[in-house]
C-alpha cells in the first residue's frame, strides 16, 4: 500500500517528534534522579554539619573548663612557690656557719 507523500512526510515528522519527546522524557528522568541524589547528599551533609556543630560546642566547653582549671593550678603553684621562697628566705644560713650534715 502506497501512502500519499504528504501523509508519509507527516508520519515521519510525527515519529521524529515522538523520538524527541521520548529523549526529553529520558533527560527529565535523569535530571530528577540527579536532583534526588543531590538532595540526599545535601541532607547527609546537613546532618554531618549539625553533628559537628554539637561536637564543636562540646569541645569548646571542655576547653573552657580546662583553661579555668589550668589558671587555677597556675595560681596555686605560684602561691606555693612564693610560700617556699619565703620559708627559704627565713632559713638563711649565716655566713661562716657550717651547712647541716646529711646522713648518708
Amino acid at each position: 500500500m502506497n501512502l500519499p507523500d504528504r501523509l508519509q512526510e507527516s508520519l515521519k515528522r510525527l515519529a521524529s517528534a515522538l523520538d524527541h519527546l521520548e529523549a526529553a522524557g529520558e533527560r527529565r528522568a535523569m535530571a530528577d534522579r540527579v536532583r534526588s541524589d543531590l538532595e540526599e547528599e545535601l541532607a547527609v551533609m546537613q546532618d554531618d554539619r549539625a553533628r559537628l556543630a554539637v561536637e564543636l560546642d562540646g569541645a569548646l566547653d571542655r576547653m573552657r573548663v580546662l583553661n579555668t582549671a589550668n589558671e587555677d593550678v597556675s595560681q596555686r603553684l605560684e602561691r606555693a612557690s612564693q610560700t617556699i621562697r619565703s620559708v627559704l628566705d627565713g632559713v638563711r644560713i649565716p655566713a661562716g656557719a657550717d651547712a647541716p650534715e646529711q646522713d648518708s
